[in-house]
């Protein structure tokens, strides 16, 4: 099958401009704040509705097969229209916190049709070169997830409504973008593999796909709270649009990780290089209460290595799951990771947003290194000299 050269870069333009709506709601909380007077730690709850709409829309996805018994870019169109919809029906829901949280939940399971569908076109197009746009997808991932603090700044003087109307009409031209520009990718014969729910025995008693799941799970725990966060720990230096441009800063340095470190992958092995970056993160988090008082040019460096470590070693995961996980069972594997790994972000960010409220930053975010920490044990299998070695060729 020969692949259009236009592919790769059109999906990964369509990931980043159809997860745009994911943040829309921590992009604009102290306006809500403002003029609704939400709780700070509402900012957690609205984010982990998101997630828990993730997470169902996963395994509903996945258990029907729907990516596999329909067009996947038809899907794909479809629920990036839908997710437009709900993000619009979520500005418009104010002031009702009750109603902009079934529409964040909402927008959260729409999500589930255009990151993880994206991933499969992708799956399709480049059977035996997915390793290596694996970064560029997940990069797009994290720039979109961060654009929407970027357009709130470039729009600072604009009602707080136009970021979610912005992003609804990124999500929205994205599903038409893939659909336009992009051929149906030819289907590999065979019947339609549904949801292995016994493949979750193997993240369990294979080793390897427990190294690297357990790690998953670390990395999980400290980066949407991480994410969550950021606002915060920019509010005592930063206001305004200058706040909003250092969250997109730091949220969007996450790109440079995830494709610097596919790039060394190819070198070092996606364990090593998995493991660097989770254990710099986790040492960024236990730095904190020394660099949140830092000079500004230090705090801006540790702020920004961070960004780009905390969501830079996603890929890896990714990539190791998928190369020790059992063949015929390998998106059920990643499915249900994924779930999981997004269950625990709901409980991490919940935990430390309302702790965030009686405890300072450099009191809590330490404690956030705790992921990171068990993450980097779990990963020991993966890292001993017999299986530290380069990930199994794709072709």
């Amino acid at each position: 099958m020969n692949t259009p050269r236009r592919v790769l870069p059109v999906i990964v333009l369509a990931q980043l401009a159809g997860v745009s709506p994911w943040f829309a709601v921590n992009a604009v909380m102290p306006a809500l704040q403002r003029e609704f007077g939400w709780a700070a730690a509402d900012v957690g709850t609205l984010t982990s509705a998101v997630q828990l709409g993730f997470i169902a829309g996963t395994l509903l996805f996945a258990l029907l097969a729907i990516a596999d018994r329909f067009s996947a870019r038809r899907v794909f169109l479809l629920c990036a229209l839908a997710c437009s919809l709900c993000t619009v029906a979520s500005a418009l829901a104010a002031p009702s916190f009750a109603s902009v949280l079934v529409w964040r939940a909402l927008t959260g399971f729409f999500l589930a049709g255009i990151y993880p569908v994206g991933m499969k076109i992708a799956a399709l197009w480049f059977p035996r070169g997915l390793g290596s746009a694996l970064g560029w997808l997940i990069a797009a991932l994290v720039l979109g997830s961060a654009s929407s603090h970027a357009l709130r700044a470039a729009g600072a003087e604009l009602p707080w409504q136009s970021v979610f109307y912005g992003v609804a009409l990124a999500a929205a031209l994205s599903g038409l973008l893939l659909y336009a520009a992009v051929p149906e990718p030819q289907r590999p014969p065979g019947q339609v593999v549904t949801l292995r729910l016994r493949a979750l025995a193997s993240m369990w008693t294979d080793r390897r796909v427990r190294a690297s799941v357990l790690g998953y799970f670390g990395h999980m725990w400290e980066l949407y709270t991480m994410w969550v966060l950021v606002p915060l720990m920019l509010a005592g230096r930063l206001a305004g649009a200058a706040a909003s441009w250092g969250a997109f800063a730091v949220l969007g340095a996450g790109a440079i990780g995830c494709i610097a470190g596919g790039a060394a992958a190819r070198r070092w092995g996606s364990a090593r290089v998995g493991a660097f970056q989770l254990g710099t993160s986790g040492l960024c988090c236990l730095l904190a209460p020394w660099m949140l008082g830092a000079p500004d040019a230090l705090f801006a460096a540790w702020l920004l290595l961070w960004g780009i470590t905390v969501a830079g070693d996603s890929p890896q995961f990714s990539a190791l799951t998928a190369s020790n996980a059992p063949t015929q069972a390998v998106g059920s594997v990643l499915t249900l990771t994924n779930s999981v790994g997004f269950a625990i972000s709901i409980v991490s960010i919940q935990l430390f947003v309302s702790l965030a409220e009686h405890h300072s930053l450099a009191t809590l975010l330490p404690w956030v290194g705790l992921g990171p920490l068990l993450g980097l044990l779990a990963l020991r299998p993966l890292l001993r000299p017999a299986a530290s070695l380069p990930d199994r060729p794709e072709g």
